[in-house]
């Protein structure tokens, strides 16, 4: 018999410590949603970023109620067990909005959740207990381990009270990143069977606690450096990412199948990423098709 876990509020000293903001709460339906309101309420408010430096916030809960994936899907977590959290960073409005580049911040996203969990892993010592552990991202917004899914990623655009529909494109808007990562679930509490947690791969693992304050200030950082580059040189950074992304896209060299909102799917091996982020799916007739929003499985 499973024993319903109770929430309680996240202690996360070393992520006070880098953010500029931390807004952490026992429970919320979404750590996204909690971020978007507050943001449009006025409540959280970001610096304007100096020197190059962005400013970020983070609003984390222990357990989210109607915690939220990519078109619709739900993701499921349990308190004391999985980290969810969402980070706030003030972006310029035209790169945000720029679709030849603003792919690249779901990417983005996605190498800074894998540099923070390898950095904690790396801290404390601890090892994975196979060979083929690793972990990569399957495109777009999902990180895996062992060919299942450990965590998910969620971008959202907000636009501050202080920008109007009006504004100027050199104006700052927000991007909400909410990352969702299993970090302490035991086997018999995964959601699915195509989902895992990092403790059932990796061993010498800190407390559940002690991992999602680590793992969450070096997301801070991460988002931090990563996105000042990126928004200092977007087409430089771009060609870099895509380079960074063939070491860690688990889809690439696969056959996989992508399930499109309008039903649809496509079939076809992963050959990588263009220069936009989006994926390239070549088909058995050996066309090459760009794949900008889908569901991708692996066959």
């Amino acid at each position: 018999m499973m024993i319903a876990l109770k929430a309680a509020t996240p202690q996360l000293p070393r992520t006070t410590a880098v953010a500029d903001h931390v807004v952490a709460v026992d429970e919320t339906d979404s750590t996204n949603a909690l971020a978007v309101q507050m943001i449009g309420d006025g409540s959280l408010t970001l610096p304007d970023h100096q020197d190059g430096e962005l400013a970020v916030a983070v609003v984390a809960a222990d357990r989210q109620t109607a915690g939220r994936g990519r078109n619709g899907h739900k993701w499921v977590s349990q308190p004391g067990r999985c980290s969810t959290m969402s980070y706030a960073v003030r972006i310029p409005r035209a790169i945000a909005t720029d679709e030849s580049v603003n792919g690249w911040l779901q990417m983005i996203a996605g190498l800074v959740t894998l540099d923070a969990l390898n950095g904690m892993i790396e801290e404390y010592g601890a090892a994975p207990n196979q060979p083929d552990c690793s972990l990569e991202l399957k495109w777009p917004n999902d990180v895996f381990c062992h060919g299942l899914k450990l965590g998910g990623l969620l971008s959202e655009l907000v636009i501050p009270p202080s920008s109007g529909t009006d504004a100027d494109a050199d104006d700052d808007v927000v991007i909400v990143f909410g990352v969702g990562l299993n970090l302490a679930l035991g086997a018999c509490w995964l959601p699915t069977p195509q989902s895992t947690s990092l403790q059932l791969h990796v061993t010498g693992l800190p407390s559940f606690g002690e991992m999602r304050d680590a793992v969450a200030e070096r997301q801070v950082e991460g988002f931090r450096e990563r996105l000042a580059k990126f928004i200092a040189d977007p087409k430089g950074q771009a060609e870099s990412l895509r380079e960074e992304m063939k070491a860690v896209c688990w889809a690439r060299g696969r056959q996989v199948e992508a399930h499109f909102t309008d039903g649809t799917t496509l079939t076809g091996e992963a050959i990588g990423l263009n220069e936009d982020a989006s994926l390239i799916l070549r088909t058995q007739d050996g066309t090459d098709h760009t794949v900008r929003t889908a569901d991708v499985g692996v066959l």
